[in-house]
């Protein structure tokens, strides 16, 4: 009908200002089919191999490892994306109600930077996976055809983001079962179930890289639900994400620690899948790329949206349009694709190190987000506020959030064990890096009381006839 077309255009014209309530659709399934399929890609099959080759835990302590590590991350996810419909507005906009308007300014550069290196390492190995595929393909043509195809799919935005996703689910998910199946209908080495073993350093590993795993996505969860309708409340968002998100990932992590024993000691991640698949392997890498595409769009609109967040804290009349998301797609894409063209060949692991290093200043502002959202305000945020140039009732600097949060940074600091630092207390577990838990356990408590403090005094104040 000529209303929906006009309402429910195929490019997206909102970017970091509120959904109106007229233009909210979709079901909370669709939170399910997103989530699943994103996480079905060649990254978190080839982590899942090393809880083999680098934890070395047998089958099933490898696959208890990783279950629990993701249900228990996927909580977090979960949370921050039923905040969505609730609120009609990106994640890192709604950060500006717990920091203040130029205090969520440190939050959104984080997450820029994040999601331009996710979007950078995914375009190298999107470029080296045609490469694979198409030997005759130059390595930057490669590249450049990785990093067109995920920018044209951000660009047009969340409706055809979600319905890729709900397509990927089906073809991802067979894929994946199919690849099960082979994998077990033929013969087995004689040591894939006793390979490896328990041992307590690299159980806890695997269950942190789980929990680390899903939390790395919490800052734009709610980004690809808010355009739900608001009446759908909070559990069906919830469950929807969780189940997505935590049984796409397991699937793939399981997938990629059964094709790592199910292969030679040694071979390397993708190199056990060709093997282990056999004549369905080739298929399996033509799907693994059309993900790679497809999950790299929401590196790029998360890190547009990002930038446009940054830039709207200071013009706070100012409306980002589509042109804008549009143009500033095409120079987010130039320079990842000049950084790309030049990366080295290990530049891949040198940078998701770098990223892996900054989810330290995730888990504050995670903690933070969640206890505010759930605890302290329960859902009930000022939306004008969030957008007014003095940041309203929420300030330009909440300090109390600021505070808890570089405490939660500080904190973690001695138990940090990454590629870029690693801290005098990082070995107590060796190779497991804990360092999430020492943040999520100080920040939690820290914030509710620096923030239970401050409403008590505003209450009292505004029955007293005072103001701030």
């Amino acid at each position: 009908m000529p209303q929906m077309s006009r309402q429910d255009p195929l490019i997206e014209h909102h970017t970091v200002d509120y959904v109106p309530l007229a233009e909210r659709h979709g079901k909370a399934r669709d939170l399910f089919t997103l989530w699943f399929s994103t996480n079905i890609a060649p990254l978190p099959i080839v982590t899942g191999a090393m809880v083999a080759q680098v934890f070395h835990l047998n089958l099933a302590w490898g696959l208890l490892a990783i279950a629990l590590g993701h249900l228990l991350g996927g909580i977090v996810i979960a949370l921050a994306s039923a905040q969505g419909p609730r609120m009609g507005i990106p994640q890192m906009v709604q950060s500006r109600g717990q920091f203040g308007r130029y205090g969520a300014l440190l939050i959104v550069f984080f997450a820029a930077l994040i999601y331009i290196g996710f979007f950078i390492s995914n375009i190298v190995l999107a470029g080296k996976s045609i490469v694979g595929i198409v030997p005759s393909v130059p390595v930057p043509a490669s590249i450049l055809i990785g990093a067109l195809s995920a920018t044209a799919i951000g660009v047009i935005g969340y409706r055809f983001i979600h319905t890729l996703n709900r397509i990927g689910t089906w073809v991802m998910g067979s894929a994946l079962l199919a690849g099960f199946i082979y994998i077990f209908a033929h013969d087995l080495p004689a040591d894939f179930l006793t390979r490896g073993g328990f041992n307590a350093a690299g159980w806890l590993a695997t269950v942190s890289l789980g929990v680390i795993w899903q939390i790395s996505f919490s800052p734009y969860t709610s980004d690809y639900s808010r355009y739900l309708p608001a009446d759908i409340g909070i559990t069906r968002p919830f469950i929807a994400t969780y189940l997505g998100a935590t049984l796409g990932t397991i699937l793939s992590f399981a997938f990629g620690l059964v094709a790592a024993l199910a292969t030679p000691e040694g071979t390397e991640a993708m190199v056990a899948v060709k093997q282990a698949t056999g004549w369905l392997g080739p298929i399996l890498m033509v799907l693994f790329l059309l993900n790679i595409i497809s999950h790299n769009a929401l590196n790029l609109y998360g890190a547009v949206l990002s930038i446009i967040t940054s830039v709207q804290t200071f013009a706070s009349q100012w409306t980002p349009s589509i042109k804008v998301r549009v143009l500033l797609s095409g120079v987010v894409l130039a320079g990842c694709c000049v950084v790309a063209l030049g990366a080295s060949a290990d530049f891949i692991s040198q940078f998701i190190g770098l990223i892996l290093a900054l989810l330290l200043v995730l888990v504050p502002w995670a903690s933070i987000n969640l206890i505010d959202f759930y605890v302290i305000k329960r859902g009930v945020y000022d939306i004008a506020s969030i957008f007014r140039a003095d940041g309203g009732v929420y300030g330009r600097f909440n300090l109390h959030a600021i505070v808890a949060y570089f405490i939660g940074i500080i904190v973690q600091l001695p138990f940090a064990n990454t590629s870029l630092y690693v801290g005098p207390w990082a070995n107590l577990v060796e190779g497991a890096d804990l360092s999430w838990l020492v943040g999520l356990v100080v920040t939690c408590p820290l914030y509710y009381c620096l923030a239970t403090r401050q409403h008590t005094r505003k209450v009292r104040a505004a029955r007293l006839g005072y103001t701030d």
